[in-house]
């Protein structure tokens, strides 16, 4: 199957989008398709390789196409979007198009669909709600206006009701589009994934009791109850893997540890190229998944940094969220522990600290279970999606009725 993702990022990128966009495009590349992955050229100088960048072997029927943007962001956006539409018209260099973008995907499926390939929209929240509680979520956010907020949820009926496959990354997000916007058919629960590491789980090196954390460093991920809970710890050192330097996040976190007289304990790595996460991440005796509740961690996210931490073979604490409870079980393959209660996430850390036994046994449990959640497990998932689509003839859905 010849297909074209659409990602309007620039590229090669560090952030979760860029990862999993690569990712994904590899894994379905090397199960047999050609995939041409299309996006806004490297900002760095020189421009880096995306597969040097990303930690993976080059791989021939995975192809890396540039749109050639510039200018401020506003004209960027504009010259990605002319692209698409060019790039995604006609049937003859694509049998499908693959898209996150909510935008692009809307823009398509305004063309016939005589005209294009078939289009399959990936979804990782409903974008009117993210507008709305970006300034809750983001540090220095600024609110959007009552007619963007329009304007994505008109888009997001639009491309759940036209697709021609949908793809969401959770249940609890799939299970709410339907509430809102009718049932359809061709549409796929697809988790995010993981590389395996290549040289299994190692030991822990000797030292104190470490408590790890890896991502964006934003308010809503939580960071700052795992920095209140290292601090209540004593004895105990923190690792925090992530954190941009020209974003106000870090910063902030590490001003939070001094005013807790922690810093000294914490490791701050700031951000790191992808292949350089997940060995940190076995520098840990425990890792933190601390998601406050919000509107876009309740039920709607499926964190690449989840996956990492069940393949990285150490114990997860983690908020007791419904989108968390997808994967992970209290007792099973993890510890839960209440959404936004620093005392409730020390507690669970602690429990770990103090019982090695319950570590084990919870790691153990989550590095089997985790093989169901490969990179290529999610190609093969999506891969059945596709073949549900192309059988279908790429018509226009329409909502089923139950």
């Amino acid at each position: 199957m010849r297909i074209l993702y659409l990602a309007d990022i620039r590229f090669p990128l560090e952030r979760a989008n860029g990862i999993q966009s690569m990712e994904t495009c590899y894994a379905l590349a090397a199960r047999g398709h050609d995939v041409w992955l299309a996006v806004r050229p490297d900002t760095a100088e020189p421009a880096r390789d995306p597969f040097t960048f990303y930690g993976l072997p080059r791989i021939a029927s995975l192809h890396v196409e540039t749109a050639a943007v510039t200018g401020p962001a506003a004209a960027r956006r504009a010259g990605y979007l002319t692209f698409a539409l060019g790039r995604g018209l006609g049937r003859a260099r694509q049998d499908l198009v693959f898209t996150r973008d909510l935008g692009v995907a809307s823009l398509l499926l305004r063309v016939p669909a005589a005209a294009r390939a078939p289009i399959v929209f990936e979804a990782h929240g409903l974008s009117a709600e993210a507008a709305a509680a970006r300034p809750e979520l983001l540090t220095g956010a600024a609110p959007a206006s009552a007619a963007k907020i329009r304007r994505l949820a008109a888009r997001d009926a639009r491309v759940w009701r036209g697709a021609d496959g949908y793809v969401t990354i959770t249940a609890g997000l799939k299970l709410e589009l339907e509430r809102r916007f009718g049932a359809r058919a061709r549409v796929a629960i697809v988790p995010d994934g993981v590389r395996l590491p290549a040289d299994g789980v190692r030991p822990r090196p000797a030292g104190a009791f470490t408590i790890g954390y890896a991502g964006h460093l934003y308010p809503w991920k939580g960071v700052d109850l795992a920095i209140e809970a290292i601090a209540a710890l004593p004895g105990t050192r923190g690792l925090i893997v992530g954190g941009h330097e020209r974003e106000p996040d870090l910063p902030r976190v590490k001003a939070l540890a001094e005013r807790l007289s922690c810093a000294a304990r914490i490791t701050f790595t700031g951000m790191l190229p992808p292949p350089e996460v997940a060995p940190r991440l076995q520098e840990a005796d425990v890792l933190v998944l601390p998601n406050p509740s919000s509107a876009l961690a309740r039920e709607f996210t499926s964190p690449l940094k989840l996956f990492e931490y069940m393949a990285a073979g150490r114990p997860i604490v983690a908020s007791d969220l419904p989108s968390i409870r997808e994967v992970l079980a209290d007792g099973r393959n993890a510890v839960l522990v209440e959404a936004g209660s620093a005392q409730a996430l020390t507690a669970g850390l602690r429990a770990i600290k103090e019982d090695a036994d319950l570590g084990r046994r919870l790691a153990a449990q989550a590095l089997e279970d985790v093989g169901a959640y490969t990179w290529e497990a999610r190609a093969a998932r999506l891969e059945a999606l596709f073949d549900e689509v192309r059988a279908a003839g790429g018509e226009a859905r329409k909502p089923v009725q139950r």
